[in-house]
């Protein structure tokens, strides 16, 4: 039963995930060719154009980290994985990685939310179009949040004797 209500908000997750990834990136490189069409085709200088670009890129970049980590397809080194024979070796080192990962996720949360703060309680933006720095941050609080959950689930998953990686 909650092994079913999980599997079910992972999948509305990720697709969530997967769509505003898509519309960020159909943004960025429409934004982009837009910029360059402008520039070099027609003559025009459109003042802050490139400042919304990167903050799609921001919000693309962050996502797409976010669903790597939710995939489990994020780089990884697994030397020492693949020299591992035994069931339940394997499931301790999936926990102990877990575990390291999600510390080092917790530590990434704490920079964002204090990173997040300081951008809201002393508001900038951007030159051009005026954009509040705190959007492309919150990108960056998104995913840390996000990547701390998944290295939470990979530690559970690690330790429930589930240690297939295709079942998520």
């Amino acid at each position: 039963m909650i092994s079913n209500f999980f599997s079910a908000l992972d999948r509305r997750v990720g697709w969530v995930l997967e769509a505003a990834a898509f519309l960020s990136s159909i943004l960025v490189v429409g934004l982009m060719l837009f910029l360059v069409l402008a520039r070099y085709v027609f003559g025009w200088s459109i003042v802050g154009l490139l400042e919304l670009i990167m903050l799609f890129g921001m919000w693309l970049y962050m996502l797409g980290g976010l669903i790597a980590s939710r995939r489990n397809e994020h780089l990884v080194v697994d030397f020492i994985e693949l020299q591992i024979t035994d069931a339940r070796i394997q499931r301790i080192h999936k926990g102990l990685i877990a575990l390291i990962t999600f510390v080092i996720c917790i530590f990434f949360v704490v920079l964002a939310y204090r990173m997040l703060a300081w951008g809201i309680r002393r508001p900038q933006s951007t030159p051009g179009m005026g954009i509040p720095l705190w959007l492309p941050q919150a990108s960056i609080m998104l995913a840390a949040i996000g990547c701390t959950c998944y290295a939470l689930r990979d530690f559970i998953q690690a330790f429930s004797g589930k240690i297939k990686q295709e079942e998520i």
